[in-house]
């Protein structure tokens, strides 16, 4: 796929990775994750100044990937480049990934894992994963089409105080 692919289901989707003068697509992205995850307490209430998001797409660590319809964000995700110190390697996480409602199993989700899956290749990465909560079955269906579930468990805590309550 090229830069801007249509997509091969519907060609008046567009499939694209942000790049450095994208930011104000990162602000509708920011908007299609409050609205899709309900939380615009982490999504909306707080959003990063424009030289931030510059410097995020600007680094060769941070990735976005956007699915537009008529210049509209209607799907998106970012992923994370962790570089290995075990071997000189990389991987790739897939840390947020959103359809809107109205644009779901449309292949939009599958598309966008398949570019993560094509930029991973260029930059030599050898491995992609994502996490899914257990309870997010349409997640967790589109995951298994690329891979085996792995079974695991998810702490966070806060550098602050060590804890973080639900």
């Amino acid at each position: 796929m090229s830069a801007n692919d249509p997509l091969p289901a519907n060609p008046s989707y567009t499939l694209r990775q942000l790049g450095v003068r994208d930011a104000d697509t990162v602000y509708d992205l920011l908007e299609l994750f409050s609205d899709v995850f309900q939380e615009p307490g982490t999504y909306s209430a707080r959003r990063p100044g424009r030289e931030y998001l510059e410097r995020l797409l600007a680094a060769d660590d941070c990735l976005f990937v956007v699915a537009e319809l008529e210049g509209q964000v209607v799907a998106g995700l970012t992923a994370y480049e962790l570089k290995k110190f075990e071997q000189e390697r990389r991987e790739l996480f897939i840390y947020d990934l959103a359809v809107h409602a109205e644009h779901r199993r449309r292949g939009l989700a599958t598309a966008m894992i398949e570019k993560v899956k094509s930029i991973a290749i260029e930059r030599g990465a050898y491995l992609v994963f994502v996490q899914s909560e257990a309870d997010d079955l349409p997640s967790s269906t589109a995951y298994a089409q690329f891979a085996v579930p792995l079974a695991a468990l998810h702490f966070e805590f806060s550098p602050h105080s060590g804890r973080r309550d639900a």
